[in-house]
Formats: C-alpha cells, structure tokens, sequence
C-alpha cells in the first residue's frame, strides 16, 4: 500500500471519530474548513440536515493580518451571527484536521463571541 493512500486513509478514520463523537452528543454542530488562503465555519442541524449559519474569510471585509488573526475574527462573526438567531452552544467538528493553530484561532474568536464549545 503506498504512503498516500495510508495517509489519505488516516485521515478519513480520524474524521469519522470526530464527527460521531459530535453526532453523539445530540448539539448543533460547528463544521470548520481551511484552504490554503481562507478559512470556512458553519453551524450544522444534523438532525434535519440543514445548514443554519455560515461564515468565512471571504465574506468579511477589511481584513488585515495573519491567517490566525482573518481565523479568530471569522470565529467571532460567526458567534454573533449565532447569539442573533439564539444559537448557545455548539459541538466543534474539526474534521480531519488537528486541534491548532488556525482552527484552535476560530474556536477561541467563536468563544470571545460567546458561542459555548
């Protein structure tokens, strides 16, 4: 079996733990994805299959900084977007990727906004 395909199959075990621990608890979930420039968030009803809120990099403007920064301001945008439509606490679902860095950055702006994770 070649590295990328074990690589690549890795990464696929370690989403679905992460999203059936998320799933298990029964809460809204708040799905995050990161390209190599921009960073994606959004609030998820699993059970009705709908997404309710979502937020980017893309949608805020005057965006200065580094990519933690555009990261931490995306998460707060998407807490107050959240508080208006009385959304309290979210599960975060990071997918496939690791806890820091740039998703550890939304997480924190999406506390500061008041989003409970």
């Amino acid at each position: 079996m070649s590295i990328e395909r074990k690589l690549k199959q890795r990464a696929q075990r370690r989403a679905f733990r992460v999203r059936n621990k998320v799933k298990d608890s029964g809460k809204l979930r708040l799905s995050v994805f990161k390209s190599l420039n921009h960073i994606y968030g959004q609030i998820i009803n699993d059970q009705e299959g709908k997404t309710l809120i979502s937020c980017s990099s893309l949608e805020i403007k005057d965006l200065k900084g580094d990519k933690k920064a555009i990261a931490f301001a995306v998460g707060k945008e998407l807490a107050k977007k959240a508080k208006s439509q009385g959304i309290e606490s979210v599960a975060f679902d990071r997918g496939d990727s690791m806890f820091h860095g740039r998703l550890k950055a939304l997480a924190d702006g999406a506390i500061e906004g008041g989003l409970k994770i």
